[in-house]
């Protein structure tokens, strides 16, 4: 199967993200561990507009959006833990869809953002992007006095 490894990636990139969040329930989605940080809801969903901005940088030919304000503002609009989490549903079901149908060997427009890289490299992007903010999450997580699962444990 072609992409077989980079779907593999984003799959268990998103396997593992489910898994740390696992420790929250509705009731935490609005917490935050100091003001003007992300809240539970809205760091997952950070990540969901994340998935779907590199997918988007990918298939753009102009490359990469560079609004980060209004990512941000949207990020942070998303108050309950179900929406983030419908979220990330979605934008990973996009990428795996996008990485089944690409050729990723095609090279990214010249940009600020991995400037004619081969687009498989935004696969590697989403996953340690994700990484980077399941951690967080697992602070947070043990900041309501929750421990995450470990990630990489069925």
């Amino acid at each position: 199967m072609a992409n077989e490894m980079e779907l593999h990636e984003i799959q268990t990139s998103k396997e593992f993200l489910l898994r740390s969040a696992s420790a929250f329930e509705e009731a935490d989605s609005g917490f935050t561990p100091h003001e003007g940080m992300y809240t539970v809801a809205a760091q997952l969903a950070h990540i969901a507009l994340s998935v779907d901005w590199f997918v988007d940088g990918a298939t753009n030919p102009n490359g990469f959006a560079m609004d980060f304000e209004e990512h941000d503002r949207a990020a942070r609009a998303v108050t309950s833990l179900s929406q983030a989490l419908s979220m990330i549903d979605r934008s990973y079901a996009n990428a795996e869809a996008w990485v089944s149908q690409s050729d990723l060997s095609e090279r990214l427009p010249d940009g600020m953002v991995m400037p004619n890289a081969p687009k498989g490299e935004v696969v590697y992007g989403i996953v340690d992007h994700t990484a980077h903010h399941r951690g967080a999450l697992t602070v947070y997580a043990r900041a309501l006095g929750k421990v995450s699962p470990m990630p990489y444990m069925g």
